[in-house]
């Protein structure tokens, strides 16, 4: 029973219903009849509110009067009067919307009066929920900022399913993060999930809040202050894009810079014959030997990399005769 009256009272509430309406109506609904003062007690409402909520109701159809002051009662009506009353709000609804559309293209002319931008703010989990959903009408590529650690720390489920639903719209995302643990993981995922992602260094760029620039808008999304703004501005949205695509470009550099140096490898190659072999590294680092190549003995080979120590020929010789 308790399970059946949560279930009525969200239908109700659903419908349009406030509560202490819902309250009063099933009340009624139990008594059958009885006055304000009986009703309005039972429901736990004042009786002045009674009247009002009653002859509301009675406006619906789904109490009747009977008598008059100062032996007036209330009496319900059959519970199919709900949905009687329900369809026909439906049929209202249906119309008024019918109406909206009609009227959409005078609305839109005034909505666009002078092209000013528009801003737009959206508070709390749902909010920020919904700026990123505005994200997958994108109708092409997107350029943006990101914090992956505020993101699915705030927002862990919507997260887990966003990159696939986006994917599916084909909608490409060109980035810039944070070089932090969860990003390069992200990255390893660039191809399955339409992204072309590049890693700053945190400490140099900090960048707290997420940005994304599509269609004519730019999204904000706050983590700390639980805020997502849309701005909808043709021309600061196409300012943004151009800034965005260069900071990419420096961006890109700088990680392919450092992935370089972070990728330097030493290519095997014997290198006299001293009785040991040596091995030779492609990078010119300035401590070459004179064939221009930095010598490593076999022997030492992992103790001089483990400790970044380069040698000439002579000096490996010495080393280790």
């Amino acid at each position: 029973m308790k399970e059946q009256l949560i279930k009525i009272k969200e239908l109700l509430k659903n419908s349009g219903f406030l509560d202490k309406e819902i309250a009063i109506y099933l009340t009624i609904l139990e008594l059958g009849r009885g006055t304000v003062a009986e009703i309005s007690r039972k429901a736990g409402i004042n009786r002045s509110t009674g009247y009002v909520i009653l002859d509301s109701l009675a406006g619906k159809n789904l109490v009747s009067i009977s008598g008059k002051e100062p032996k007036q009662e209330y009496v319900a009506l059959s519970p199919s009067n709900l949905v009687e009353y329900l369809n026909r709000e439906a049929s209202k609804q249906k119309k008024l919307t019918e109406s909206a559309r009609e009227i959409l293209p005078e609305l839109t002319s005034i909505y666009n009066v002078g092209d000013r931008p528009k801003v737009f703010f959206y508070e709390g989990l749902a909010g920020l929920e919904h700026v990123y959903e505005d994200s997958l009408t994108s109708s092409g590529d997107i350029y943006s900022t990101s914090t992956y650690e505020e993101m699915h720390e705030t927002l862990p489920k919507y997260f887990s399913t966003y990159y696939e639903r986006r994917a599916k719209k084909k909608i490409f995302v060109h980035t810039f993060v944070a070089d932090t643990p969860l990003a390069r993981e992200r990255k390893a995922n660039d191809i399955k999930e339409y992204r072309d992602t590049s890693l700053i260094p945190q400490d140099q760029f900090p960048v707290p809040t997420d940005i994304e620039i599509y269609n004519n808008k730019v999204m904000i999304a706050s983590w700390k202050e639980k805020l997502g703004i849309i701005i909808e501005s043709e021309e600061i949205a196409t300012t943004l894009r151009s800034v965005f695509k260069l900071a990419l470009i420096e961006a890109k550099k700088h990680y392919e810079t450092t992935r370089a140096k972070e990728k330097s490898t030493i290519l095997v190659l014997p290198h006299g014959d001293l009785g040991v072999d040596f091995f030779d590294e492609v990078e010119d680092d300035g401590d070459n030997n004179e064939d221009g190549r930095t010598a490593y003995c076999q022997r030492c080979y992992s103790c001089s990399v483990l400790h970044n120590k380069r040698q000439d020929s002579d000096e490996a010789e010495e080393n280790c005769a």
